[in-house]
């Protein structure tokens, strides 16, 4: 029977079915074989679609930041281009501040009878030990070492004179001379700042300091003490001191000097920060000047100093009344 017994196949039949089977297995294999090359390149090809559109992405990406940074750079360009151009023409980068005849008033009454060893004492409470005193080469013109009216408390109105680099005059003509002079003072050195003095006026002046030359004299002096000027501070020169003694303005100056201002010195600018005697002094700041020499606050710290200042006269005071007392002596406005 078939299901118990053999096939009884000869050699060529056995053969037919062999060739016949790997036949068969040979394209099975084939046709897998093909399938997984097509599944291969499909997902290749998937996958470099993917890459692609990141690519894209990206490039497009690159190209935005490349316009933005085009566009910042034409911007930044044509910004520092007109910065330049604003450098070029010159420039002040610290902005003055403007303060009323009113404020002025109320930071001076802080301030009424302070000599300069009270106020740097309270630049010293207030952290500003050794900023603010001027070289002790400015000194008073003058003393008054009964009643100290060489003593002065203003505040600042700044103005600064440069030495000129422009030939003196060769004319024998006097008239011709005297219009030469005339349009110096009026064109190359005036005095624009005047306008600005009030009632408490420090005026302070960084001028030529190795010219001889005396741009503070005894009838300008006069003058700006007419519109309230109450000293008069100057990192240079001075003449007619021997006047200006005589008319008690106080004057605070390095060493006398002789000549006019026509060829000697330049208005550069008003009301501007200036450094004189050594020091930064700024429109608006408190001046205190005495026998010391001067001394310049920090409008922003005036209030601190002067409470502080005030406390220190007024032991100081108390301490030389009762030693006065001791020694009998008679009171004089130092502790009065």
């Amino acid at each position: 029977m078939i299901g118990s017994q053999p096939f009884n196949l000869n050699r060529h039949q056995r053969t037919r079915i062999i060739s016949n089977s790997t036949s068969f297995n040979a394209i099975s294999n084939g046709s897998r074989s093909y399938y997984l090359v097509m599944q291969e390149m499909e997902m290749r090809q998937a996958l470099t679609k993917k890459v692609m559109a990141a690519l894209l992405g990206v490039l497009g990406l690159l190209a935005l930041v490349a316009s933005t940074h085009s566009g910042s750079t034409i911007a930044g360009e044509q910004s520092s281009g007109q910065d330049t151009e604003d450098l070029r023409a010159g420039k002040n980068f610290i902005q003055t501040k403007v303060y009323s005849a009113e404020e002025d008033e109320q930071i001076l009454k802080l301030f009424d009878g302070l000599r300069v060893a009270d106020v740097s004492d309270g630049m010293d409470r207030a952290g500003l030990a050794n900023i603010g005193l001027m070289s002790p080469e400015i000194h008073a013109a003058w003393k008054d070492t009964i009643h100290f009216t060489h003593r002065f408390i203003g505040i600042t109105v700044t103005v600064r004179y440069v030495p000129t680099n422009k030939p003196l005059a060769q004319l024998k003509d006097v008239e011709a001379f005297d219009r030469w002079v005339g349009n110096w003072y009026t064109n190359l050195s005036s005095e624009p700042f005047t306008p600005l003095i009030r009632k408490g006026t420090a005026l302070v002046i960084d001028d030529a300091p190795n010219s001889d030359v005396g741009s503070i004299g005894s009838n300008n002096i006069m003058g700006w003490k007419l519109r309230g000027c109450v000293g008069v501070v100057t990192n240079a020169t001075a003449r007619d001191t021997d006047e200006i003694a005589i008319e008690k303005v106080p004057l605070y100056f390095r060493k006398v000097g002789r000549g006019i201002r026509p060829g000697r010195n330049e208005i550069e600018s008003v009301n501007r920060p200036i450094v004189c005697g050594g020091v930064l002094v700024m429109p608006g700041d408190v001046i205190v000047a005495d026998g010391d020499g001067v001394i310049v606050v920090p409008r922003a710290h005036a209030k601190e100093v002067a409470e502080y200042a005030q406390a220190t006269i007024e032991k100081d005071k108390a301490g030389r009344r009762g030693l006065y007392e001791k020694m009998g002596l008679p009171l004089d406005d130092s502790v009065k």
